[in-house]
């Protein structure tokens, strides 16, 4: 493991309530009190009504891949002992046009593909912190 610390989110008054959900492993997103639309990531202002009120809803958590990268250098000296690494790129079921970025979990990169099936799961690092990652669901056989 490296010596480096790892940098860590910071939470502002916008985010605080999805990084409280992701410490209870929960997927949630924002959603405009006035016209309902849902957002991600968390911002003060809606882009569709511009109301500055808005609530949180329990979402799926289920995507599909768009696109992804393998890191093969890492970009920062705390995650040397983790490359090569690879992040996703995913749409998210619950809202057209919304996207969602994490790492992959539970197969390799080789396995990958554009409008792969995938569901978050959360890990917590050393100090807390918790993780969004994403893994690839069982192929669906036909019924």
């Amino acid at each position: 493991m490296s010596a480096h610390r790892r940098p860590r989110p910071a939470a502002d008054r916008d985010s605080a309530a999805w990084w409280e959900a992701l410490r209870r492993h929960e997927f949630l997103l924002q959603r405009c009190a006035d016209c309902g639309v849902l957002r991600f990531p968390a911002r003060e202002v809606c882009a569709r009504c511009r109301s500055f009120t808005w609530s949180w809803i329990p979402a799926r958590g289920t995507g599909r891949v768009v696109s992804w990268v393998v890191t093969h250098h890492a970009v920062h000296p705390a995650f040397a002992d983790e490359a090569p690494y690879t992040v996703l790129h995913v749409a998210l079921d619950d809202a057209p046009g919304l996207f969602c970025h994490g790492g992959l979990t539970g197969a390799a990169p080789g396995g990958l593909h554009p409008d792969l099936p995938v569901r978050a799961v959360f890990t917590d690092v050393a100090d807390g912190t918790p993780l969004l990652l994403w893994r690839p669901e069982p192929a669906q056989g036909p019924h």
